[in-house]
């Protein structure tokens, strides 16, 4: 495992920047395109299913993948697949910017996710491998604003440029982010150190880490929290469409969910002084099931822009607290794999939850898909 010795200290703070920004780039595209593609797949006439069967293939290759990515990431380190990353979610963005298809949607979910997939466990171990365990939970505070922000920005962003210019040019503004991200990527040797000689220990299977608690509890609480977020990624566009809300109405209601993300994790420092990691997910997760109850009575923009913000309120502590235990628990040398397990078990929630709750909204309706998850989240 990479640990925060091999950087000089003045190299750490900049490499650091360097990262949040390029999390901030890149997740522009990626959180735009699940708007986009969601929209465009139900305008194409496709039924709350075929919408999830489509935003499903984000984690269909990383839930395979994504444990022996983790374990790249440890021996091989962190440029070359932020490099992969970045450029695989453009070349995903041009795809429907040239051929704008539902076919083609299949093919850009599928990349979309792969690359993600490796961007994310590269920069999240980055984050926590350049730090000092008191800096840790700070880092990876930083590098979820940096994905916060560009969760604001690019529903904003995509609702806007439907309306106003169209699902293709949509998707080609939705990759210009990453022209200057996959820059920064490929220039990693000039600001990251490559990592030698400090690989995982060999030998080890994954279930070894099953074992160790508050590794395993950690994993839950995070797959628990990701089921709630992607439900609201995926469902928000379709319910929206069906309260009679434009495009740019849909993301400004999606960036309010952003916004409070971004005021919780600026705040989350001063709750943990109060509260612990353990407690205050506890409460975020009540906060959260309050909000899925309130979705069926919201109808307007308004409405459903308030309910949004507490939701945000509710899912906004997960990743830093998840990352920071999940990164302190797991073992030397093993932090990349932890990484890639914590990505597979929120890739099987991004999975399920789109087809199984796509099929219940087009079976029981909208309602019943919020209060059946507030009742997951309560349980």
């Amino acid at each position: 495992m990479v640990c925060y010795s091999i950087f000089p200290p003045g190299n750490t703070r900049m490499a650091l920047h360097i990262v949040v920004l390029l999390t901030f780039l890149t997740h522009i595209g990626f959180a735009g395109s699940r708007v986009a593609v969601t929209l465009f797949a139900v305008d194409q006439g496709a039924t709350p299913f075929i919408v999830g069967t489509v935003v499903s293939l984000y984690a269909v290759i990383p839930i395979m993948l994504a444990l022996p990515a983790g374990r790249m990431i440890d021996r091989l380190g962190f440029r070359i697949p932020m490099v992969f990353g970045t450029s695989g979610i453009c070349v995903a963005l041009l795809l429907p910017a040239i051929w704008p298809s539902l076919t083609v949607l299949y093919f850009t979910a599928a990349l979309l996710g792969v690359s993600f997939m490796s961007f994310q466990i590269a920069s999240q171990t980055l984050a926590g491998a350049m730090a000092k365990p008191s800096e840790r939970a700070r880092n990876f505070n930083l590098i979820s604003l940096g994905f916060a922000s560009a969760n604001f920005t690019g529903p904003l962003l995509t609702g806007f440029m439907i309306d106003e210019a169209g699902y293709a040019r949509t998707f080609f503004v939705l990759a210009l982010p990453l022209v200057p991200a996959i820059v920064l990527a490929a220039l990693g040797s000039r600001w990251l150190p490559e990592t030698h000689g400090e690989s995982a220990p060999e030998g080890g299977a994954a279930s070894d880490l099953l074992r160790i608690r508050p590794l395993r509890n950690a994993l839950i609480a995070s797959a628990i929290v990701s089921s709630a977020w992607d439900l609201y990624q995926f469902f928000m566009p379709i319910y929206g469409r069906a309260q009679g809300l434009s495009a740019t109405a849909i993301g400004t209601v999606m960036s309010a969910f952003a916004i409070s993300i971004i005021v919780v994790r600026i705040l989350m420092p001063f709750a943990l002084k109060r509260a612990g990691a353990a407690q205050l997910l506890t409460y975020a997760m009540f906060v959260a099931c309050a909000a899925y109850l309130l979705f069926p009575l919201c109808h307007t923009a308004w409405t459903l822009a308030v309910v949004s913000f507490v939701l945000g309120i509710g899912c906004g502590c997960g990743q830093p607290l998840s990352l920071t235990l999940l990164y302190d628990a797991s073992p030397k040398g093993r932090a990349g794999e932890t990484a890639g397990m914590r990505v597979t078990a929120n890739q099987i929630m991004h999975f399920a939850v789109p087809l199984l709750f796509g099929a219940l909204g087009s079976v029981a309706g909208m309602a019943a898909v919020f209060i059946t998850n507030a009742g997951c989240l309560a349980v």
